[in-house]
């Protein structure tokens, strides 16, 4: 009779992460740092996200210190994403802000043309700021972003360096060296 080689059992824990479909790999790159691996059926997508289907031996060496690890991983990139939010957030109120100012000043203008004799002198006065409220929007929200990305670029820029020394500390530990 043939000599038939066994393979070991190996026990497996599974994980699905939800992430955005353009950072699969730094997710991919950074779980199996701490004992993951891609299942076969790794990734569903799903309108601009993507499902990752990961497993790990539930024996692993050093399970507690690696899933605080990850842990951290993971904090630090719900922390990147909130940075990223956050660079458009205040711009978009701001000059949805001074669009409805501008709004409401036209809307002045219109009602002083209509008036009954018109009053020519306060349409022109409400029609000039109105239409700045009109245009200075998109200058608005470039100059807010602008001064928001250089905020925030140092900020992000700290968090993919704590990631990157979370995922050396977690591939020493796995044994991924």
């Amino acid at each position: 009779m043939e000599n038939i080689k066994q393979k070991d059992y190996i026990g497996y824990e599974y994980k699905e992460v939800v992430v955005d479909s353009s950072r699969i790999s730094q997710y991919l790159d950074g779980y199996e740092n701490f004992g993951w691996v891609p299942d076969e059926n790794h990734q569903i997508k799903e309108k601009g996200s993507t499902i990752l289907r990961l497993k790990r031996n539930r024996k692993i060496i050093n399970k507690a210190e690696l899933t605080r690890l990850q842990q951290n991983f993971e904090d630090c990139l719900k922390q990147i994403d909130g940075l990223e939010k956050s660079k458009h957030q205040a711009a978009v109120i701001a000059a949805l802000t001074i669009g409805l100012i501008g709004t409401a000043f036209m809307a002045g203008a219109t009602f002083a043309a209509v008036h009954q004799p018109p009053i020519v002198w306060l349409c022109i006065l409400l029609a000039i700021p109105g239409f700045l409220g009109w245009i200075m929007p998109y200058f608005a929200y470039n100059f807010m972003l602008k001064k928001r990305n250089e905020t925030v670029a140092p900020l992000i820029e700290a968090k993919y360096e704590e990631i990157h020394t979370v995922c050396e500390k977690g591939n020493h530990l796995s044994g991924n060296n």
